[in-house]
């Protein structure tokens, strides 16, 4: 997908369009956990048995790793596309929709600190997210190139987060590409 595609449908599927905000890498946090617990419980009581899994990802959820201090949880539900099942009790709990993709939704807090994705159990996209977390934790190699490139991509100014996370690719693929040899 070239860039002109790639915004299309970034502005098809960003609610409130795109942002441009200031990338703030900080050293772990000991409480990223805690309130990753927290969310849990909250996201738990909004749907309920709907939420099939729910799950600590991104770089909050490795110890050690540096990271934008934003705690990203997995949610899996039988459709992510239930709007009645998922976006009004999200909602309803102060979560705000920010994407709105096929078979994925991302929420927000209204602070912008905590993400929500939710895809159903059998998304492929499930196996990537806790297989790179799994991969960070256990490799000191990976954790330590993967929060040097965040430094350096945070110095650089970006459009918008979307070019930072895009920036990252390569790197995430190397790092999934060793955990599942």
């Amino acid at each position: 997908m070239d860039l002109r595609e790639r915004d299309a449908y970034l502005d098809q599927v960003l609610i409130g369009g795109r942002e441009q905000r200031e990338i703030v890498i900080r050293d772990y946090d000991p409480g990223w956990p805690l309130r990753f617990e927290v969310e849990r419980g909250r996201v738990r009581r909004a749907l309920g048995s709907k939420a099939l899994r729910i799950e600590h990802i991104g770089s909050t959820a490795v110890p050690g790793l540096a990271a934008k201090p934003i705690i990203d949880v997995l949610v899996t539900v039988f459709d992510p596309d239930d709007d009645v099942a998922v976006l009004s009790p999200l909602q309803l709990a102060g979560y705000e929709l920010r994407v709105r993709e096929p078979a994925h939704r991302m929420f927000r807090t209204p602070e912008k600190d905590v993400h929500v994705h939710v895809w159903a159990d059998t998304d492929p996209e499930v196996a990537r997210c806790l297989t790179f977390r799994d991969q960070l934790q256990r490799s000191s190699e990976d954790r330590a190139a993967y929060e040097r490139l965040k430094r350096d991509l945070a110095s650089r100014p970006w459009r918008d987060m979307n070019d930072y996370a895009d920036a990252k690719s390569d790197l995430i693929a190397a790092i999934l590409a060793k955990a599942t040899a």
